[in-house]
């Protein structure tokens, strides 16, 4: 994986385990609301979502872009396809 895609993918991991954090610890509240929750919730899957595409885009730019040229094309096809039933 390119160094830039690690990098930013590690970050908005911090950015979900901090939010994660936040939620676990509003829930030793016994007064916490819901709604607030589930929008901690939303803004983790959000930090989430957004680490996976920075890992695709850095997958897609340094091993699908070149893949004709190493002839192994139909694997990355294969390999895709079944990683996004993931996503």
């Amino acid at each position: 994986m390119p160094e830039d895609s690690r990098k930013r993918a590690a970050r908005r991991l911090a950015i979900a385990r901090g939010h994660l954090e936040s939620i676990r610890r509003s829930l030793d509240d016994p007064h916490v609301y819901c709604v607030d929750v589930l929008r901690q919730i939303k803004a983790v899957q959000g930090a989430l979502d957004g680490a996976a595409n920075v890992v695709l885009r850095g997958h897609l730019e340094a091993h699908v872009a070149t893949a004709a040229t190493r002839g192994d094309e139909q694997e990355l096809v294969d390999e895709l396809m079944d990683v996004l039933k993931y996503l």
